[in-house]
């Protein structure tokens, strides 16, 4: 005997009613339980009401998985009401993942091939929904004789799931082919509409198809054509926008069959022309239309006429109210500046303006928008416009925005003086939100321009006596007075004003640095590497004056574990910090390695060298002897993004092996948010230096390194594992792999 249940009306107001989770539970339950001995009992007239009752339980997030092989039974069933709601259990109980999905092919080939329209939907719709690929390969047939029914209900049912199963099954295009053309001649806005979509499908996923439907672009022509200037129905209209679903969808066909394709694209440049003037724009449906309008221009072999039509288009949406329509345009224009660089061009000052969007995301677009604007015409321009925003942008676009105007100067700088000082700008307002590589890229700039050391070494002394904080600034700064100290204490520079400097402020502004809080390690390795230098480039006996000033360990005074530590990071023979006799011997090398012209010497390489480690104390070149070279390895090549491996052995030292890698990119394009994470087995250690940067520039650029640290207490055999994930060309790449073929020298 079946136990008495509720209706579904009844169960839905008592679920409703429960005021806690736990009375909700109680009912859910207790109706489930009644469910349950219901499909036990076998209860044919009432299956259907208790299955429907199962499926609001599941829309609910109940288990309701005991109900599938009801939703079986009931499709079979002969009545209508039983198939309604067996057909609608199925697609909300049942997927691929699931083998009784397979068991209502049958059920659905024998109703498919019935004459009733409304049992015919009920299975096109469940196939649609849940059709796996093997289903599809069962009913393709049965759905293709369906497409050209007399009724304009089923017809469109049959579209739609003819999409579904050339997704499924793209092999089954060519049986789909011959339909579309005759249903391109309905009237019937459903049929039409999944017609243009099926078509779309076929395009981009054979190119047979598209060879073949290209035969059509004359119809879809005048079918566009039609919508703009006489309308299809007044009840598809939308905003006074004739079917603007409709139009948006034979846009994105025409935009596919027009690629690449001239006598396509020169038949719908007129037609294109018309719907780009005549759209109304006061309403978002046209503005729909135009946007798809816009891309069709830019993806097709369109006139230039035409194409500067679609740019203005965009910048009209760059004026309008709605944000989304800003962003929008935005994002467009970031596509197309590089084809038609020009056109983008008009539009400048609107999207600078767009810069001081409060809106985070647009001012976003904007700037990357702004940076691929600048020429060697504008930078001047454009620079001091970014400069402007940088001084006021949030914090999570100033790294953006800052390393932006450096690259654009460093690309564009019309002479080697601005570029320096645009350099000097920006280090002082965004402070540590700069590139990785900008102070290695100044630094080289400056010792690369004779004519500038005394300009150079004047505005930066200046600029660090202002401002300690900028770490940026105070490394280039402390860099360049160690190099060129002796140019700033002559006073005489005609490309600045004069600037009457003693060595005792010097040596007071260096001492400042290396005390200060804010002072990073590095920061205060550039200082102590400027010290040592000025001992033989300042005048008088200095050399006291100096070790007074430098924070040895060994002498007491004052103590920097932080710079210790970094420079234990760096250097692979853990650096030691001088005493005084050591530092007296280091004196002495400068004055060999200098001699008594005070000649300007570059600062020594941080990276091991594959003829000998390179020993640092104080940032200053102590050549060990050189132990066995290892050959350099090229381990991955994708793209014109190269990776190498250089392996050096320290001396004195043998279960520690230093591996640089070395990131080169010889393509057209940046490689970006580039990470190389590694891994060793656990009888290793291993230690990754933070690399140079994340930004490996295009066609040759300054390559991005970084140091990894093995030690290999058992000298047991390496193995070797790389990830890199970058972005190159708008794709985001994951690569996992060993490392193959390393030296036999690195298993020692």
């Amino acid at each position: 005997m079946v136990l008495p249940s509720l209706k579904l009306q009844d169960l839905i107001e008592e679920i409703r009613g429960a005021k806690t989770q736990a009375q909700e539970r109680e009912v859910i339950q207790k109706e489930c339980a009644h469910i349950r001995a219901s499909f036990r009992d076998g209860d044919p007239l009432h299956r259907h009401r208790q299955l429907a009752k199962l499926l609001y339980v599941h829309m609910l997030g109940y288990p309701a998985h005991f109900g599938q092989m009801e939703c079986l039974k009931l499709i079979a069933s002969p009545r209508f009401t039983d198939k309604r709601v067996g057909y609608l259990g199925a697609m909300l109980l049942l997927d691929e993942r699931q083998d009784a999905h397979l068991l209502i092919t049958n059920s659905i080939k024998n109703d498919l091939s019935q004459g009733i329209q409304a049992v015919q939907g009920l299975a096109l719709c469940t196939l649609s929904t849940v059709g796996s690929a093997e289903m599809c390969r069962d009913l393709a047939t049965e759905v293709e004789k369906l497409l050209l029914q007399p009724g304009p209900y089923v017809r469109k049912k049959a579209v739609l799931t003819a999409v579904h199963i050339i997704r499924k099954v793209p092999e089954l295009s060519n049986i789909f082919l011959p339909p579309c053309a005759q249903l391109l001649h309905e009237r019937h806005h459903g049929v039409l509409l999944g017609t243009i979509t099926l078509i779309t499908e076929l395009c981009e996923r054979s190119p047979a198809a598209l060879k073949h439907f290209r035969k059509v672009v004359p119809q879809l022509v005048q079918i566009l054509w039609t919508l703009v200037t006489t309308g299809y129905s007044t009840e598809h209209s939308i905003s006074g926008v004739s079917d603007p679903f409709l139009q948006v969808q034979i846009l994105r066909l025409l935009r596919i069959l027009g690629r690449n394709h001239e006598e396509s694209s020169e038949t719908m440049n007129d037609l294109l022309a018309q719907v780009a003037t005549n759209t109304d724009t006061s309403r978002n449906a046209g503005n729909a239309v135009l946007f798809e309008t816009v891309l069709t221009i830019m993806d097709i072999r369109s006139v230039a006429g035409l194409r500067v039509l679609a740019v203005n288009i965009l910048g009209r949406f760059l004026l309008n109210s709605d944000k989304n329509i800003r962003y929008v345009a935005l994002t467009s224009l970031l596509r197309v500046v590089q084809s038609d660089h020009s056109a983008v061009q008009r539009h400048r000052p609107t999207v600078v303006e767009c810069l001081r969007e409060p809106d985070a995301s647009l001012s976003r677009r904007a700037l990357e928008l702004s940076l691929a604007l600048v020429n060697s015409s504008n930078v001047r321009a454009m620079t001091q416009e970014l400069q402007s925003f940088l001084e006021s942008c949030p914090p999570d676009l100033r790294a953006d925005c800052a390393s932006g105007i450096l690259l654009a100067a460093e690309r564009f700088a019309p002479t080697k003086r601005w570029h320096i000082d645009t350099i000097l700008r920006v280090l002082t307002m965004a402070g540590t939100h700069v590139r990785d590589d900008a102070v290695a890229n100044l630094t080289q700039l400056i010792g690369g321009a004779q004519e500038l050391h005394a300009y150079s070494v004047r505005r930066l002394y200046s600029a660090l006596a202002e401002d300690i904080s900028q770490q940026p600034l105070v490394q280039v700064a402390a860099w360049c007075i160690g190099e060129y100290g002796d140019l700033l204490l002559e006073g005489s520079c005609e490309e600045t004003e004069p600037l009457q400097v003693e060595e005792e402020e010097v040596l007071a502004l260096l001492e400042k640095v290396l005390q200060s809080h804010m002072s990073l390690p590095a920061t205060r390795g550039y200082a102590l590497t400027a010290l040592m230098k000025l001992s033989t480039r300042l005048r008088g006996d200095n050399k006291a004056a100096i070790l007074e000033k430098m924070p040895l360990v060994e002498r007491g005074g004052t103590q920097d574990e932080e710079a210790k530590e970094s420079k234990e990071a760096q250097h692979s023979e853990a650096a030691l910090v001088p005493t005084e006799p050591q530092a007296s011997k280091l004196l002495d090398l400068l004055d060999l390695l200098d001699g008594t012209s005070g000649a300007a010497q570059r600062p020594p390489p941080l990276e091991p060298s594959s003829e000998g480690t390179s020993v640092h104390l104080l940032d200053l070149p102590c050549v060990s002897p050189a132990p066995a070279s290892i050959p350099n390895l090229k381990v991955f090549e994708r793209e014109g993004l190269q990776l190498n491996l250089s392996f050096v052995r320290p001396p004195g030292t043998p279960a520690l092996l230093l591996i640089m890698v070395t990131a080169i990119n010889t393509s057209e394009a940046d490689v970006t948010h580039f990470v190389c994470q590694a891994a060793v087995p656990k009888s290793f250690q291993l230690q990754l230096q933070a690399p140079s940067g994340d930004t490996v520039p295009a066609q040759g650029g300054l390559p991005v390194t970084q140091l990894l640290r093995i030690l290999n207490p058992k000298k047991a055999p390496l193995r070797l594992k790389l990830r890199l994930t970058y972005n190159h060309f708008g794709q985001s790449v994951q690569e996992i792999f060993e490392v193959n073929n390393l030296p036999v020298e690195t298993w020692q």
